[in-house]
């Protein structure tokens, strides 16, 4: 069966080398989608109308795949620059198994693209993809909520269940993977220029230090920077309450004369150039600039904690071509697949197996390639300690829209004032 996919958002980057530093993935993603778009979009009240269902039946896998078969096609929604635009994965997963795959570069971030297909899935209709990445965000649980994917059929899923990383298996906004795997992930913690402080920062207390005046940055984004309070106090994000909310919201006002800006992307560059001491930073930015730049920032993840953020690979219910895309969603679990993504990429990869295959790929490569091949494989910000993922906490999850209403009324204030 052919589709056609939704018009797809415009382009909006050049694509660069491994060793220039590309616009990452998070200058397009705003933490569960409260960028000022995404703010505008949930504020006009986008309602579901399928039937609520947080947890599929007893017989819903074999209820939704007991009549599905490949048909040999199926098409991709993904974000911009998560994927080498030679699509070198792609074409090795068409010669091995038959199955063209149109992917297109359409989500920009979360709440836009829950507001573009929304309409299609509450009415039962296809949306023109049969996979998409999806963050875990307040919309990936709508999306859940609402009945709006398809529960996965792990037989068909040998790859993720031999080479997943643990941390993978047990995600709170989808425990046992029942809904989605992830594509890829990153960290919040804090990055610095050694040449601007101190001391290395080990606390996110650190960031109130009133030394820094003037030359700390935090990230212009309403769970980002709760979920950054919350830890500081012993809260933990995912069970927090509104309650908890509030407190952690009056420890920021106490920030508030310390910060320099709240930075969507720029921190970064003010990193490098001394202009910030330390800042929240998203562990991708701070390896590729160092990497394209030849900076020396550094990053940790705190004491009390850092936030993980994933990427997941999801199925519309309804997909036309689920069985082809489930196919696809494992082959990226094969650890050579994965190293070659990551490779690319340069994002955590939710395949620890992956890091040999870059190891071996270093080995064999020569000059620039070598080198950065070699630090991709070395670096922390692309292969976690476990004693980091022992650290890090996901976005609370939002049962009701009013109870995500509710928090981005405390927190997106304090970004904005």
């Amino acid at each position: 069966m052919s589709q056609q996919p939704i018009d797809p958002t415009p382009g909006i980057a050049t694509l660069r080398g491994l060793t220039q530093r590309r616009l990452g993935r998070r200058d397009f993603l705003r933490a569960g989608g409260l960028s000022a778009v995404a703010l505008a979009l949930a504020g006009c009240g986008v309602k579901g109308t399928a039937k609520p269902k947080a947890s599929p039946a007893p017989d819903a896998v074999e209820n939704f795949w007991s009549d599905k078969t490949k048909h040999g096609q199926l098409y991709f929604a993904s974000w911009p620059l998560y994927m080498d635009p030679e699509k070198p994965e792609l074409k090795q997963f068409t010669a091995q198994t038959g199955i063209q795959v149109t992917y297109q570069e359409v989500i920009q971030e979360m709440a836009g693209w829950f507001a573009k297909i929304q309409p299609q899935l509450g009415a039962n209709r296809g949306i023109g993809f049969d996979l998409m990445v999806v963050t875990n965000s307040a919309q990936m649980t709508e999306l859940v909520e609402l009945g709006y994917l398809a529960p996965l059929d792990h037989s068909r899923l040998p790859n993720f269940a031999a080479n997943a990383g643990n941390k993978y298996k047990h995600e709170a906004f989808d425990e046992s993977n029942v809904y989605s795997i992830p594509w890829a992930s990153g960290m919040t913690g804090i990055a610095y220029n050694p040449d601007k402080v101190d001391s290395p920062p080990t606390k996110i207390a650190d960031l109130w230090d009133d030394k820094y005046e003037g030359k700390i940055g935090m990230l212009a984004d309403g769970q980002e920077i709760g979920n950054f309070a919350m830890m500081k106090m012993g809260i933990n994000p995912e069970k927090s309450t509104h309650a908890d909310w509030l407190k952690a919201a009056d420890e920021l006002k106490t920030q508030q004369k310390l910060v320099r800006k709240y930075y969507d992307q720029g921190y970064i560059d003010e990193l490098g150039k001394g202009n910030l001491s330390l800042c929240m930073a998203w562990s991708g930015d701070v390896f590729q600039k160092n990497l394209s730049d030849g900076t020396n920032l550094q990053f940790v993840v705190p004491e009390e904690g850092g936030t993980l953020w994933t990427d997941n690979m999801t199925i519309p219910y309804t997909a036309a071509n689920p069985v082809d895309a489930i196919t696809l969603m494992d082959f990226f679990y094969q650890p050579k697949i994965a190293a070659s993504l990551a490779e690319y990429i340069n994002y955590i990869t939710p395949v620890p197996a992956a890091q040999q295959i870059i190891k071996q790929d270093a080995q064999a490569a020569s000059g620039e390639k070598k080198t950065n091949l070699q630090a991709i494989s070395t670096s922390q910000l692309v292969f976690p300690s476990d004693a980091d993922y022992a650290k890090l906490h996901y976005y609370r999850s939002f049962r009701t829209s009013n109870e995500r209403n509710d928090y981005e009324s405390i927190f997106n204030p304090i970004i904005t004032s």
